[in-house]
């Protein structure tokens, strides 16, 4: 503790490695394990090679964890200030996949910046995290009991949900409008306003239901009854099925897979990456995997309470159940306990948006943890 002292009243260089000090190093090297998993995931998905998607997954990683490390240093007061206009940026592009975005899978979800191909999206989740810990972090928990101070971070949610809606991605704005849920009742919402806006939801669901696109539909439609289209809609979710089943307890062997290499199973390295795991590992790898994601997901729960100003309690706890959602959402799916919503497994599946918004939102928890003993800009109960 001297040490650490001593360099964070020295130069600024020694006050960046007093930081780095005080990173949670446990979690950057289950971050750094989860990664592994995906490698060997995605050289399996390869057919036994590093290319086409081990080896630029491995590229975006080490991209990823640089990142992560300057994020994870920056002070709680700076990323107050980024907030609303990463906030911004997001909703920008949000506008802009509407207008000019590329289509796959039935929907425009991705932009084409600099030959790179980005989902706005997923920055939207991360962004909406940061302005609504900015929010609910400069007023009270008296303020939050009135309505009116909940009805600026409400439309902060709504805006992204419905921009998401009209791409149209219902998994993804699922996610965020969850993740923004989560934060309310975390900030202090009352019990009677969470019952008050619980009410209406299941007939807001029939309504949604009716106005959902044809496709989505038939995957509700599939998800009931896989049977009826074994050759077409119903193909993914049975051979998932039958890849989960022909793992057993201790798999087929890596790289022996039958329906993996033989190319039976569908989006193998992306949405379905995690049933290409468990027919190679069987049921011993398939809960090896989920246990890490577990003990990550426990981890920045943990970093949230741990902090002792609002922001950062927030903030680890957006981050925490926005990735609890991604493997929550993308394991259910594969086991075919919901409709395939296209979400995947975070830093196993290959995609570049996901993984590099992933490691943002660690790099952020991460500065949650360094800076959990600041106190700054706190408002009380008995402020004016």
């Amino acid at each position: 503790m001297n040490f650490q002292k001593r360099l964070l009243r020295a130069e600024p260089n020694f006050q960046i490695l007093a930081k780095l000090w005080q990173v949670n190093w446990i979690y950057v090297v289950l971050i750094c394990l989860l990664a592994a998993v995906g490698y060997g995931a995605l050289y399996s998905a390869g057919g036994g090679t590093s290319r086409p998607f081990a080896e630029p997954q491995t590229i975006r990683f080490c991209f990823g964890l640089v990142m992560m490390l300057g994020v994870a240093l920056m002070s709680p007061a700076v990323l107050v200030r980024l907030a609303w206009p990463l906030y911004g940026v997001s909703l920008l592009l949000l506008v802009a996949v509407l207008r000019m975005g590329h289509v796959g899978k039935g929907a425009e979800r991705w932009l084409m910046i600099g030959g790179l191909q980005v989902q706005p999206s997923e920055l939207a989740k991360i962004a909406l995290v940061l302005v609504l810990a900015s929010w609910f972090h400069k007023i009270s928990y008296r303020d939050i009991g009135n309505p009116l101070y909940l009805l600026p971070p409400a439309l902060l949610v709504l805006v992204p949900v419905g921009l998401v809606l009209k791409e149209p991605n219902l998994g993804t704005a699922v996610i965020i409008a969850t993740v923004g849920a989560s934060l309310f009742f975390a900030a202090g919402m009352r019990l009677w306003q969470i019952a008050l806006l619980a009410a209406p939801l299941p007939f807001l669901t029939r309504i949604a239901y009716s106005h959902l696109h044809d496709y989505q539909k038939a995957r509700v439609i599939t998800f009931l009854h896989p049977e009826n289209d074994p050759l077409g809609a119903g193909y993914n979710i049975i051979q998932s099925k039958i890849a989960l089943g022909s793992g057993g307890m201790w798999g087929q062997g890596y790289l022996h897979g039958t329906q993996g290499q033989l190319n039976f199973l569908p989006e193998k390295q992306t949405d379905f990456i995690f049933t290409m795991i468990a027919e190679e590992w069987g049921y011993v790898g398939g809960a090896a995997v989920i246990g890490l994601l577990l003990v990550m997901i426990l981890g920045g729960m943990l970093i949230a309470i741990r902090s002792r100003n609002q922001f950062g309690r927030l903030l680890g706890l957006g981050i925490s159940m926005n990735f609890f959602l991604y493997c929550a959402v993308n394991l259910s799916m594969v086991m075919g306990a919901i409709p395939v919503g296209g979400v995947p497994l975070p830093l196993i599946s290959y995609g570049g948006s996901a993984m590099l918004m992933v490691m943002f939102g660690f790099g952020l928890l991460l500065s949650a943890w360094v800076h959990r003993n600041s106190t700054f800009g706190e408002t009380t109960d008995g402020d004016a």
